[in-house]
């Protein structure tokens, strides 16, 4: 076995080091907000609060969390990403299955309009008109059909579905298996990673989606999370303009907290859910993006 050189401890070392300092410098600034989320509002004004809570309050969140506006933009954001993620995910997959096959008559020219529509739009206020005259401007499907297509992902699992040994149709159509039971029973179980990755994509923007509910709907009880989330920061961050004498006042009428506290626990709340499930995703996502490195 070869004896490492300096040279080659020397490199490892460095990068260890620059790999260190990069999750620090992209872990450090969430887990600050989660601390100042955590601190007492009074106590965070005094600043030097940076890696642990010196006084630990859950009161920004039991403020965040007792506002019935958010509790409902919740809700929104929760139906849209349970709705909006598997339909997408089925619809990418009954696309991508016939185009998979190179023997489609007109599959060339299917892919290359789907292809173009990536490059060329016509602008939000036409996309404004189209879903007018859909019907679907402020309701809840406004969040779902325009989603349920993503000419990207689709790319992904048709080519995904090519990399597949095509003898496991020709096997299946001799034991008498017709192309909706190939596709169920064969296809879909052998494209979990990439459904997995595209599915975690389409849950993250449902997620972290507020522009479409900005512009496309009006009822209160139609708007999502990061929506009225968007509302508190920009809310708070022009009270934080205030005078100080004001701001306390302020935080005093609401039961101890300030702009500040409310808008870190407002973006924790944000983020936390994604967070939490991506792990258990991560196995599937790590697969699904190396499709098409290796030829099966």
């Amino acid at each position: 076995m070869r004896t490492k050189s300096r040279g080659d401890v020397f490199f490892a070392w460095f990068v260890y080091g620059f790999l260190l300092l990069m999750f620090i410098a992209t872990f450090y600034p969430f887990w600050n907000i989660l601390v100042l989320s955590l601190n007492s509002a009074e106590d965070t004004i005094r600043g030097g609060v940076y890696f642990w809570p010196r006084d630990f309050s859950l009161t920004s969140y039991a403020q965040i969390l007792g506002d019935q506006e958010i509790i409902n933009g919740l809700k929104v954001t929760i139906a849209r990403t349970l709705i909006g993620t598997p339909l997408a995910v089925l619809v990418i997959c009954l696309l991508s299955y016939p185009l998979s096959k190179r023997d489609l008559v007109g599959g060339k020219f299917i892919t290359l309009f789907f292809i173009f529509t990536m490059y060329f739009g016509g602008g939000l206020i036409p996309y404004y008109m189209i879903l007018k005259s859909l019907h679907l401007i402020d309701t809840f499907w406004v969040y779902i059909a325009p989603g349920l297509m993503n000419v990207f992902y689709m790319i992904l699992v048709r080519t995904f579905i090519q990399q597949l040994p095509g003898e496991l149709d020709e096997s299946a159509k001799i034991d008498g298996a017709n192309d909706l039971q190939i596709f169920v029973m064969i296809i879909l179980p052998l494209t979990t990673p990439v459904l997995a990755t595209i599915g975690l994509f389409t849950a993250i923007g449902h997620w972290n989606s507020w522009f479409d509910s900005y512009v496309f709907t009006y009822k209160p009880e139609l708007k999502t999370l990061q929506a009225v989330l968007v509302k508190i920061l920009n809310q708070y961050q022009t009270s934080s303009m205030v005078s100080d004498a004001q701001q306390m006042a302020d935080s005093a009428k609401r039961l101890a907290v300030s702009s500040d506290s409310i808008r870190m626990a407002a973006t924790i709340v944000a983020t936390l859910p994604i967070v939490i499930v991506y792990p258990f995703l991560q196995k599937y996502f790590v697969k699904g993006m190396t499709v098409g490195a290796v030829k099966a």
